[in-house]
């Protein structure tokens, strides 16, 4: 009998300065756990390792901006995360934190080996320094230009608009996230691992090796940054927050957050096996283990080129087999965005969509940004729902349970003679673990989810084209087999759906009572003719899914847009106020209420319209800028505070004979100045 494989299944750490979102789940979380339950669903010898990794500047950034330590921000988020990850339904056999003794202690060993094997090179560079905050500025402490894209707001280590990686000093323009100002170049010592020394084996080993099985995605940003030349990236820098440098003379210096991060991988599985009184050594060093690393597409270079760099020059570890990354998810056709508060947050949707955690999964798995960024939308969860999971898999598990309850007070019957029809659909129904299972092997999931549906899809036909319901009248041994062969594809359903759908699964073993039989595994249901035996009895029916209504999806939508611009109220930045006046300079202003007699859109030009307004005195001509936030037809007859003695202006050919005075709400609405209006206001506008 040959051994089980054994799988070390690593999920990219998430950061400690939020909680999950749908982003995160559909890039990473959901296909990394479907693979590793299938893995276990078929005997394998499964790690599944993951862990909070809470040492990266957003760290400090999100302990500055809520006046905490950072100890705080990463002791309440990772209480958030994992308990989203349990309630879930990630299968990880270990969750650490990078804060824990264990890996502190694993991350410096590993430094230390690195060090003693002299694979770093020790150089005083010059870093961008913050003069007035007194610190030389990490990576995400920095914004600038990128010189790849052009792109104004990217980060010192990192573009998220084009994904490139660079060093803070290649920045165009860069500048200080904390106080804004231009830094300066201050010498420091750190050390370097020096990736150029590595790049013929990289080159070897992905370019010239087995590795064109990797995603196109993945293999293509490899070969770039391999054809680009690979240079020296610091391990160490300066900063309170970290793992520190083991070594003398290196007060105030940490490891590098992408160094001490994927070691993450290493110190949880030790933990784990600690816990479980197993050797964590085969897992991440015996050549016959398989080492996979589930990422979104912006943490690929590290994963495929640094991460692997120091696993060869430590030794010791095995390589990663494959690194399927995914692309982006978008959000009703904009950036998912933490700080726009534009997101699906994990912990809202378990509270609002209670035990519903198959619905989320199934459409982020269906809908998953496998080979290009994909857009999430609540109609389409909706129409995934009841189109697919209530309509289709469902409808043909409540159909089989109500007949066989109704026919056979729930004993699952004695067939008799098998037609063609019966024949062919069992053998149908055996083909499916083979195909399942061939498209979660070669990573393609959302592929996977529709095969599973399409054997649900085989029921229903099956049932429809058979009609058990008219032929129980005129031949009811007929319909014993109808029935049989349709409990043998609701058995086949309850052990197939499990990693994709493991609340589902679990639900539908317990409607067909496997636990009284000799559950049908995996690989059974292509072996074996009967999954559910002749006077087997099944429990009670219950639905599966339940429909969800277009008032359900609207507070959605609406929730969407409330929070995102309650976020842009908030961080809304005043103008500063304007030079100081004198009050003989204000007496020359003239302001009269007037009344807007007509209002027409200015040919070709978008913001403008054309008003008559009568000022009292007379009636005039202005142009004003509103268009874009009122129509002519609204402003008809609207009371208005207008600048009556301003010089006049030609604007497209119409002389515009004076201004009309806004404001903007809190929400940041523009509203008109008049005399009857109470509107709480932010600052003046003339328009």
């Amino acid at each position: 009998m040959n051994q089980p494989k054994r799988y070390t299944i690593t999920a990219a750490l998430p950061y400690t300065n939020g909680p999950i979102h749908i982003g995160h789940l559909a890039g990473v979380y959901v296909p990394a756990d479907i693979y590793a339950r299938y893995q276990r669903l078929i005997g394998n010898d499964v790690a599944f390792i993951c862990g909070s990794d809470e040492h990266g500047v957003p760290i400090t950034i999100k302990a500055k901006k809520e006046g905490v330590s950072p100890q705080d921000v990463v002791d309440k988020y990772h209480a958030i995360i994992k308990t989203s990850f349990e309630d879930f339904g990630i299968s990880f056999d270990n969750y650490s934190r990078t804060s824990a003794n264990i890996h502190h202690e694993t991350a410096s060993e590993f430094f230390i080996s690195l060090y003693n094997k002299g694979e770093f090179i020790e150089e005083v560079t010059e870093q961008l320094y913050d003069e007035e905050a007194n610190q030389f500025l990490a990576d995400r402490f920095i914004i600038g230009t990128c010189p790849k894209c052009g792109n104004e707001e990217s980060y010192g280590d990192q573009c998220e608009k084009c994904g490139t990686s660079h060093n803070a000093t290649d920045l165009i323009n860069p500048k200080s996230a904390i106080t804004g100002n231009t830094p300066t170049l201050k010498q420091t010592k750190h050390w370097f691992l020096p990736l150029d020394k590595h790049e013929k084996f990289l080159n070897d080993w992905i370019l010239k090796g087995h590795k064109k099985d990797w995603k196109p995605n993945v293999y293509g940003q490899v070969k770039s940054w391999i054809d680009d030349g690979l240079r020296p990236r610091a391990v160490t820098r300066d900063l309170d927050w970290g793992i520190p440098v083991p070594l003398p003379g290196a007060e105030g210096k940490v490891l590098y957050v992408w160094f001490d991060a994927p070691i993450g991988y290493i110190s949880s599985t030790k933990e784990w096996a600690q816990r479980e009184g197993k050797d964590w050594e085969p897992y991440w060093k015996d050549k016959d283990t398989k080492l996979l690393h589930f990422i979104g597409k912006d943490n690929i270079v590290f994963h495929c080129i640094i991460f692997p760099a120091m696993l060869k020059a430590e030794g010791s570890y095995v390589l990663p087999d494959n690194v399927p990354a995914n692309e982006f998810l978008n959000l009703e056709g904009n950036k998912l965005s933490t700080s726009k508060n534009w997101a699906v947050w994990l912990p809202e949707y378990l509270e609002e969509f209670p035990n519903q955690q198959d619905l989320l999964r199934y459409a982020l798995t269906a809908n998953a940004p496998e080979t290009k960024d994909n857009d999430f939308t609540w109609k389409d969860f909706q129409a995934r729902n009841n189109n697919e999971l209530v309509a289709i898999f469902g409808n043909f598990i409540n159909r089989v349970v109500v007949l066989t309850h109704k026919y056979y007070n729930g004993t699952v019957p004695e067939p008799s003679t098998f037609t063609d029809i019966d024949n062919e659909t069992l053998t149908t129904l055996k083909a499916y673990p083979a195909v399942i299972s061939s498209s979660i092997e070669r990573y393609r999931f959302r592929e996977g989810s529709q095969e599973l549906l399409n054997l649900a899809r085989l029921g229903n036909k099956y049932l429809a084209d058979e009609e058990p319901w008219k032929v129980i009248k005129e031949d009811a041994a007929r319909t014993q087999t109808i029935m049989f062969v349709a409990l043998q594809i609701a058995s086949a359903l309850a052990t197939l759906s499990e990693p994709f759908l493991p609340f589902t699964s679990t639900k539908l073993k317990g409607i067909l009572c496997h636990g009284e039989v000799a559950e049908a595994t995996w690989n059974d249901i292509s072996t074996k003719n009967i999954l559910l035996p002749s006077g087997h009895q099944i429990g009670k029916g219950e639905l599966l899914f339940l429909k969800i209504e277009d008032d359900t999806i609207q507070n959605q939508l609406d929730k969407l847009i409330s929070s995102k611009a309650a976020n842009e109220a908030a961080n809304k930045v005043a103008e500063p106020q304007k030079e100081t006046i004198t009050f003989e300079d204000f007496i020359k202003l003239d302001m009269r209420v007037g009344t807007i007699l007509e209002a027409e859109k200015m040919p070709k030009a978008k913001k403008l319209l054309v008003l008559k307004v009568d000022t009292g005195i007379d009636v005039r001509t202005i142009v004003s800028g509103i268009a874009e936030s009122f129509s002519p037809e609204e402003v008809i007859g609207k009371k208005v505070t207008v600048l009556v003695n301003l010089a006049p202006r030609a604007l497209r050919g119409v002389e515009s004979q004076g201004m009309i005075l806004m404001t903007e709400t809190p929400e940041g609405k523009l509203v008109f100045v008049n005399p009857d209006d109470n509107t709480v206001t932010n600052g003046l506008h003339i328009s």
